[in-house]
């Protein structure tokens, strides 16, 4: 687990904007991340965003050391050998170089593709008993990649727990990474996403905020989970309260940032994956470049 876990670095950059830009773009923008020193580069799979492991296989094709994760790889987009084969094929090619994050997704997403959305916990219990059970016949990795879940409450996280090599929670306060801590135990992967934004003025960092916060607090895992950490439907609505804003993105300047990173890493992670926000969801990598000195060094 120690090799698995230390491949991720204490801190990464998680992007919406991986899945959704020209792959030249991509390039440039990976290749300038692992310049700067960050451990891992984490993309999302939306229904209508970029196929998970051709990105992926791009992204590593494009850099040298740099760790690439799926954040997630959507368990109703392909079958469960599937699944397990793509992540070979990666792992075998790029050893040590890649990390499986897989979730469930959401009801709203999972039902655009034609699935019912039911029992998601035991719906994933069984995908990853097939992936187990998968055969692959081409040559087998060295080094398998290691297997994250999308947990957010305790019945995932002991799955994360027991039938994966840890949790990658996403939108999720510090007080979540504390309790996934202790649901999990000393031995798995915890490797939470942070969004951030680089800005001093409490009105426009929260602006930026919520931008990035409204459609998330539309989808009840995401609303349901934040409930269980004293947030109401106050709290919830006009794309957060300041409350809730405050806790789910961190703002201000690079000290208050890695304040925020620092956090998480006190309360359990292994591995925090920042997302820096900007308007329109560009991707600042001015402000990636800002933050490495203070986060790096963590």
């Amino acid at each position: 687990m120690d090799a698995k876990r230390t491949r991720l670095g204490r801190v990464g950059v998680w992007h919406a904007a991986i899945g959704r830009i020209s792959a030249d773009s991509a390039r440039v923008a990976v290749a300038e991340m692992e310049a700067l020193g960050y451990g891992t580069l984490w993309f999302g799979e939306g229904s209508t965003t970029k196929e998970a492991f051709t990105n992926a296989a791009i992204l590593l094709c494009s850099s040298q050391k740099i760790t690439i994760g799926t954040g997630i790889a959507n368990i109703w987009a392909r079958d469960a050998t599937a699944m397990a084969s793509g992540a070979d094929t990666l792992a075998e090619a790029f050893p040590g170089r890649f990390v499986l994050g897989i979730g469930v997704s959401h009801a709203p997403l999972v039902q655009s593709r034609g699935h019912d959305y039911r029992r998601p916990v035991a719906a994933m219990a069984t995908y990853l008993d097939a992936m187990d059970q998968a055969g692959y016949d081409a040559v087998a990795p060295t080094h398998p990649a290691p297997r994250l879940l999308a947990a957010l409450r305790p019945r995932m996280l002991e799955l994360a727990r027991d039938n994966a090599d840890g949790a990658h929670p996403y939108f999720v306060p510090v007080e979540h990474t504390e309790r996934a801590r202790e649901v999990l135990g000393p031995g798995p992967i915890l490797a939470p996403e942070q969004a951030v934004v680089l800005e001093r003025d409490p009105d426009t960092a929260r602006e930026y905020a919520r931008e990035h916060m409204a459609p998330y607090l539309a989808l009840p895992n995401y609303a349901n989970n934040l409930r269980t950490f004293g947030f109401d439907d106050d709290d919830l609505a006009d794309g957060g309260s300041d409350r809730l804003v405050d806790a789910i993105v961190a703002w201000g300047d690079v000290d208050a940032i890695r304040e925020r990173v620092t956090a998480h890493v006190d309360a359990g992670a292994d591995h925090v994956a920042i997302q820096p926000l900007a308007p329109g969801g560009r991707l600042p990598l001015d402000h990636l470049r800002e933050l490495a000195p203070a986060l790096l060094s963590l």
